[in-house]
């Protein structure tokens, strides 16, 4: 991960369980899904490669959570229960993290961007050059 402008930012979930970090720019997007999952979790998208993404401690603290096709690995704090990041199915080659996780999220520039995830099936692609590593 070597794209100029990011910076590494912490994150966690409520109990601090579970830690990461993820790189990202001051501005960033997330998108805003309506699907059943996000809209009650309160998960606000923002997708990274695999690079830039570090789970530091709470591993063992993870549980999983699979519905529908089965694809995504939906992954939350045993112990309060948050959904700090996850496998996306849209992205099986990086996460989403939960913009509403991050530390200091205050401080970034983030852009809430609607995504229709009620009709995935039709809007799935367009998520999908989110995870690519920058040439």
């Amino acid at each position: 991960m070597s794209e100029p402008g990011l910076a590494w930012r912490q994150g966690g979930c409520h109990c601090g369980a579970v830690r990461f970090e993820a790189a990202l720019p001051m501005r960033v997007e997330a998108q805003d899904c309506n699907c059943s999952i996000c809209t009650k979790t309160g998960f606000a998208h923002v997708i990274v490669p695999e690079s830039g993404f570090r789970l530091h401690s709470g591993e063992a603290s993870l549980t999983s959570y699979t519905f529908n096709s089965g694809v995504a690995r939906h992954l939350f704090c045993k112990v309060c229960g948050v959904k700090s990041f996850y496998r996306p199915r849209s992205n099986p080659d990086g996460w989403s993290v939960n913009a509403r996780c991050l530390d200091e999220s205050e401080a970034l520039d983030i852009v809430m961007t609607p995504f229709d995830g009620r009709n995935w099936e039709a809007h799935a692609a367009s998520l999908a050059h989110l995870s690519k590593e920058a040439l």
